[in-house]
Formats: structure tokens, sequence, C-alpha cells
């Protein structure tokens, strides 16, 4: 017996965005290698499936948790004043997540 085809994928979504918006998220599918309707509907997918398991959640509070108090807290986080080299590295990881650079690391921020 064949394998029955999945369904076609007839149905279609208008959305309106800013021109920035969704320039910035075609530039990301192209990176990533994938179309902007696939990306689009493995999110609705994701919606539609539900909360995560609380047990991801945990890891995730966790790593933010982490995150935030390598960064908030530096005075508990980093080596003596001297390591110059660690206080670069850490800087530029919380560079590179806080996506909007207003020095606030959200959730949504984290996740990407």
């Amino acid at each position: 017996m064949r394998n029955p085809r999945p369904p076609k994928k007839s149905e279609s979504l208008e959305i309106r965005i800013p021109h920035e918006a969704k320039q910035a998220f075609m530039a990301r599918c192209q990176r990533d290698g994938r179309s902007a309707s696939e990306a689009l509907r493995s999110y609705i997918d994701r919606e539609i499936a539900g909360p995560a398991p609380k047990r991801g959640r945990l890891i995730v509070g966790a790593l933010i948790a982490a995150a935030v108090g390598a960064v908030a807290l530096p005075s508990l986080a980093r080596q003596p004043a001297t390591d110059a080299a660690a206080e670069l590295l850490r800087r530029a990881a919380f560079a590179q997540l806080d996506a909007n650079h207003d020095g606030v690391l959200t959730l949504d921020e984290y996740r990407r």
C-alpha cells in the first residue's frame, strides 16, 4: 500500500507587518535555508501543539536566570577585575542576546 499524500497546502493567510520586519524575517529565513512559508507553518504547528512541557520551561528559566545573573550581578559572577578577557566575553554574550540593545534581556530575546 502506498503512503498517503500529505494534505495540500491550499489555504493562505495574509498578515500586515512593517517593511523592516518583513525584510529581517526574509533574511533570517534565507540564512536558515528555509522558505518564509515553511518558517511560518512551523511556528503555527508549535502554537497549535500548545505550551512546552514544564520540564523544558524549568530548563529555559534556569538558563535565563544564569544569563541574567552573570550580566546583572557581575560582582558575583566574575573573576578578579584583572580578568579583562572574561569580562569582554560576558559582555559580548549579553550583547548578542540583547537584540534591541536596551540593556534588558527579555524571554523572547533569549529564545532567539
